[in-house]
This record gives structure tokens, sequence and C-alpha cells, in this order.
């Protein structure tokens, strides 16, 4: 039963008091009331921060792991080339794993993928702490902890794409930016974990860092409230999705350079402890030299996002510029002897290659469009794959063949200029249609 209201028409008492009554000919005009209006859509920050914690969890651990490479080459005395593999495994399934959790995404949603993403990036790492001989640790983080960052990582940033049209770059980064947390949380925590219970220790304590992935994946939901513009009709003959992207020339030269681009990018990732090392310092000052690339990454992430959204260049123009400094960069490490130098140069390139990173996932909806984010960054990690999966371990032959680390980050910095160069011959990209307006179609190939 309603509660009870009075009857008959309401009745405003005569001695309330009313809006102020202005005389003719007043100079003084009504303020206007303002009608303040949240500006994102309900579920819009709950599925950015699932994509922060997605994110910070994954790259928190696969920086960590690079942090493990030392200690795991020298028990099974194995060379720098073949311990470096057990670190670009895993990144390469990462990526090459993209449009699998791309396309389950969109079957069942983002939410479901990533926490058993999740589950299987922990039963990877923990499997990898009993592992006898090398070719284990290939399975087990490169097979399974590799694919479960996939199916963690790719649909939170696909999501977050779809959330915020409007303000995709600047949302992406925020995103991307977790890996500074972690990154800080774990690089200083790896070598205390490695000096008690030494690499395999330290492998447990990964696997549970990456099962919170689950929990934070229960925050990840599509965006079921905000209307998609309808899709354009297909050409008769012509497959939907993945075929139109593989005859897309604009998006195979930005795929083709982001693989270039991960041929160089992990490289001081991966071996900037074993650098360290090299130079006499101990393992937790190593530890700090890649604490310092964390921190100062996540702080690029943020400032590329902000930068990008103002109309001063288009984001693929920043995007171009970012990784020639970090090309740049990396050149310069092989400078850094003592260990305030080498912390500085770190740090630098960890800005510079930081930047590249939310650029680089808003930059595939530039090229194909906010609808195909998710695939296009499917589909682009699977090609990236193939850098990743080269570029540390052959940042290892070139240490084990010349004896030192310098030539591995001269051919880091090549490959990421590289790529620049490749990005800066992609069309400026097309304005976003308006709101209720049928999408374009994906542009002729180039």
């Amino acid at each position: 039963m309603s509660p009870k209201t009075p009857s008959g028409p309401l009745r405003t008492p005569q001695n309330s008091p009313g809006p102020p009554k202005i005389p003719p000919g007043s100079p003084v005009s009504p303020v206007p009331a303002v009608a303040l209006r949240w500006p994102f859509p309900p579920g819009a920050l709950p599925a950015l921060s699932a994509a922060f914690l997605q994110v910070a969890l994954v790259s928190g651990a696969v920086r960590a792991l690079g942090l493990c490479l030392p200690p795991l080459g020298g028990a099974f005395g194995a060379p720098a080339r073949a311990a470096a593999l057990v670190g670009s495994c895993p990144l390469a399934a990462l990526q090459l794993g993209g449009p699998l959790a791309a396309a389950l995404s969109d079957r069942f949603g983002p939410r479901g993928v990533a926490m058993v993403g999740g589950a299987m990036a922990g039963a990877g790492l923990f499997l990898g702490a009993f592992a006898t001989r090398l070719e284990h640790l290939y399975l087990s983080l490169g097979g399974l902890t590799g694919l479960g960052w996939s199916l963690s990582f790719t649909p939170a940033l696909g999501a977050v794409s779809r959330w915020f049209p409007q303000r995709r770059t600047l949302a992406t980064g925020l995103a991307v930016s977790g890996a500074a947390v972690s990154g800080l949380a774990l690089t200083p925590l790896v070598p205390l974990a490695l000096d008690a219970y030494g690499w395999r220790g330290a492998l447990l304590l990964l696997a549970a860092v990456s099962l919170h992935l689950v929990a934070a994946a229960a925050l990840l939901r599509p965006p079921r409230s905000v209307p998609e513009p309808p899709e354009p009709p297909e050409p008769p003959g012509e497959r939907r999705g993945l075929l139109r992207l593989l005859r897309h020339g604009p998006f195979l030269r930005y795929a083709a350079a982001f693989a270039l681009l991960d041929a160089g990018y992990y490289v001081p990732f991966v071996h900037g402890a074993a650098r360290a090392l090299e130079l006499g310092h101990d393992g937790r000052r190593a530890g700090a030299v890649v604490a310092a690339m964390a921190v100062l990454d996540g702080g690029g992430r943020v400032a590329a996002g902000w930068l990008a959204a103002r109309p001063a260049a288009a984001p693929l123009r920043h995007l171009a510029a970012w990784a020639a400094l970090a090309g740049s960069a990396a050149w310069l490490l092989p400078l850094g002897r003592s260990f305030g130098a080498l912390a500085a140069l770190a740090a630098a390139y960890g800005v510079c290659a930081g930047a590249v990173v939310p650029l680089q996932f808003a930059g595939v909806a530039e090229v194909v469009g906010a609808g195909r984010a998710a695939l296009g960054i499917g589909l682009m990690q699977m090609f990236e794959s193939v850098g990743s999966l080269l570029g540390a371990p052959l940042a290892g032959w070139l240490r084990d063949v010349t004896g030192d680390f310098t030539a591995s980050f001269l051919a880091a910095g090549a490959f990421l200029v590289a790529s620049s160069l490749l990005i800066l011959t992609l069309p400026p990209a097309p304005p976003e249609p308006p709101p209720g307006s049928p999408r374009a179609a994906l542009e002729p190939p180039v």
C-alpha cells in the first residue's frame, strides 16, 4: 500500500518563499540553473578500475620474471640466450593469444574470459616452480601463463576502448599506468624472495600474485548500456571481422611496426637486471634499476595519454615521436656504468617506453575504428609476438658473442627507431562518426 498523499491539487502556501521577482527594466537577469551530469555511463569507472588492476598484475609479473632469469639460467647452466627465452616465451604467448582472447571476449563477455585467464596464469607459474629442465619452463610459462595473461589483458583493454569512445587515449593511459604500481611493489620484493627462497620460491610468489587476476576480472563487464552504431552492410562474398582487418593496408603496416618495436622494447626490461649484475652491482641494486624503469614507465603512460588528448598533433604522430625517443634512450643505456648513471638512464628509458603503451592500444581504434578495437588489439598482438619472441633471445645471443650487453641495447634502439619511421607512413586517422550515424566501413587496402 502506498503512503498517503493529500487529496486535491497541490497548492503553494501563501507565506512560502518563492523565486525572487525581478522588476521590469532591472539590469539584473535571473541566473540559469546549472545541471550537473556525470560524464561517464554507469559501470565505466568499475571497468576502468578492472583494466587498471589487470594491467598492473600482468605487467608486474612480466617484469618481475626478468629478475628471475639470471639465477634461473645459472641453476640450469644455460647461456644468456636460452635463459632469455624463459622471459620471451610468455610475452610471445601473451600477444599470440590476442585474437583468441578477443574472439572469446566477444562471444562470452570479457569478465568470464579474464577470470579463466587469471587462473591459467597462476597455474602456469605454480607448475614452473617445480621444473627440472628449461623446456619445462618454456611449456609452463610460455604455454600456460602467457596464454592466461593474454586472456586477462586483451579483453580488459578492449572493454576500455568501448566504454570511453570520446576519451579513449586518456582512459587507456590511466588503465595501463597500473604497470607502474605493480612494478614499484614487486621489483623490490622479488630480489628478497630470490635471496630467501631461490627462483622456485619467487615463481610461487608470482603465481599467488597472478591469481589475483581472477578477483580483478569480477569488475569487468561490457558496456551494454552504451548504444553502438549499426554495422554497415557487408559487401558480397566478403567475410566479417578478421579477414577485413587482414586486407586493411594501414592496419597491416601498424602491426608490422609493432613487430619491429617489440623486438627492442622488452630488451632493457628483460636484461636490465643482468646488465647491473654484469657491472658488479648486487641483486638489490639490480632490482632498483628495474624498479626505476617501472616507476617512470607509469608516469610516461599517464603523461602520454594526457598529451595525446591535446589537439596539437594526431595521436599516431605522438606515438612515432615516443618510439623514436625510446630508441634513443636505449642507445644511451650502455653509457651508464655506475649505479646512479645506470638507474637514471633506465628511468629515462622507462618514461619513453611507457609513453608508447597507451598510444599503441588507442592507436588501434584510430586505425580501424572503436567497434573493432578488441579484435584489432588481438590481431596486432599476434603480429608483434614475433618481435617479442625473438628480441630478448637475440639480445642474449649478442651478449654471448660480444661479452657484454652493449651491442644488445644498440640493436634494441635500432628496432625502436625503425618502428617509429614505419608509423610515420600511416595516414591521418579519420574523424570519429557522430553518435547515431552508421559506422564507416574499413578503408580499402592502401
